[in-house]
């Protein structure tokens, strides 16, 4: 069995728009969510203290009972997801006949959660660690949470590979519908911003430390490049089989026609461009369509020095010079939720015809490939195959290829 896959619903929490309709005006009007951090300036050995934090209360929308298992990554998800089921207008029978799964991924836990057993062994005292401390802080939190709130009973895929995440989520979900093994899928994923996950990257010497000009410190592509800043947020997509979604009148908003996820196997931090190249190569492949068909591509694009020259130089050898742009300059990295916030652009944008540009692009660093790289403002395209792509540390890379709901 080989079934068509639709997106019938989209929900989304970004530090530039809760909406995909006021994400989409945003990233078109050139808006950026990042800014400075203050509450960071008492962490010493701190090089970045800047964040894109999401304008989101859980208290506001989450019952209290409901909050005791989820840190603010599963609050994030779970609200994101709520937004897709209503956007999808899927009925509550549905989400529980066993024929609804959910694939869905966060870089970690919550960290305030991971705190609490830290303490408990670094201070040989275990009154800080509470019942609910693991359900917060592991690595699946925001999946099953999700499960239990909403009585999904068809399978769960847990995604926990990093800025991977979210893409490997919808890949997944994908292929189980495609296969014949569910009929609909809630997939995605979520982050919180965190001083601790700044200072992951900032050991790598992987962040900006423009902190004096927060909108202008995320240059992906560009020359003057100085690191990646993070940023928080959810995304999530209502997958269906497309009888399925015909059958009960749904909205359709585009089509997934091909995925493909590989490993590096050569470093934990450095990208690889062969097999980031074999990823995007395998999804055209899996969707059947040559490389001339993409009309354009959300880059993972992070602004890193050997990132960004790397994706590029693999896109130019699979793809050719195609139109290409990163959102990341506008919304940071949001880690586990970037993946399904690029793909709910990237579909906006395909259904309106208009791309928006990679934020403060002004000179294209000359190690990267010969691309058409959106800059200066939003573009007019007509495209009916968009390919969308990231890749995550310890060699994880993923592409998903999108096709313009025109049926």
């Amino acid at each position: 069995m080989s079934r068509r896959v639709v997106v019938t619903g989209t929900g989304v929490l970004s530090p530039v728009g809760n909406d995909r309709r006021s994400m989409h005006e945003a990233l078109l009007a050139g808006h950026c969510g990042i800014v400075a951090m203050p509450q960071w300036n008492a962490i010493t050995a701190l090089r970045c203290r800047l964040g894109a934090p999401v304008d989101f209360d859980g208290s506001a929308v989450l019952k209290r009972r409901a909050l005791r298992s989820m840190g603010r990554t599963a609050q994030l998800g779970v609200h994101a997801t709520a937004l897709a089921i209503a956007d999808a207008r899927l009925e509550g029978d549905a989400l529980r006949d066993g024929r609804t799964g959910i694939a869905y991924g966060s870089a970690t836990g919550s960290p305030d959660a991971l705190l609490e057993f830290v303490q408990t062994v670094a201070n040989n005292d275990a009154s800080t660690l509470k019942a609910t401390s693991y359900l917060r802080a592991m690595s699946h939190t925001a999946a099953v949470n999700m499960g239990v709130h909403f009585g999904v009973t068809g399978r769960i895929y847990t995604t926990s590979s990093a800025c991977t995440a979210a893409s490997q989520a919808l890949g997944f979900a994908f292929e189980a519908i495609r296969s014949g093994a569910q009929d609909r899928m809630l997939a995605g994923g979520c982050d919180e911003l965190t001083a601790a996950h700044c200072a992951v990257f900032d050991a790598l010497l992987a962040t900006s430390a423009s902190n004096d000009t927060p909108q202008q410190a995320l240059r992906p592509f560009d020359a003057q490049r100085t690191g990646l800043v993070l940023g928080e947020g959810a995304g999530t997509l209502v997958l269906e089989a497309l009888e399925t979604a015909q059958r009960r009148g749904a909205p359709i908003l585009a089509e997934i026609i091909g995925f493909a996820t590989n490993s590096d196997g050569v470093h934990l931090t450095a990208p690889n461009e062969a097999t980031q190249a074999e990823a995007l190569a395998a999804a055209l492949r899996d969707a059947d369509i040559t490389a001339e068909a993409i009309g354009y591509v959300s880059a993972h694009g992070t602004g890193t020095a050997t990132g960004d020259v790397s994706e590029s130089r693999a896109t130019a050898a699979v793809l050719g010079s195609v139109p290409i742009s990163s959102i990341k300059g506008h919304m940071g990295h949001t880690l586990g939720a970037c993946g399904a916030l690029e793909a709910v652009a990237t579909i906006e944008m395909m259904r309106e015809g208009t791309f928006a540009a990679t934020r403060n692009l002004a000179q294209v660093e000359p190690e990267c490939a010969e691309l058409d790289y959106l800059s200066g403002g939003p573009r007019a395209l007509d495209v009916c195959y968009a390919m969308t792509n990231n890749f995550a540390f310890g060699g994880i890379n993923t592409a998903i290829v999108l096709k313009r709901w025109d049926d």
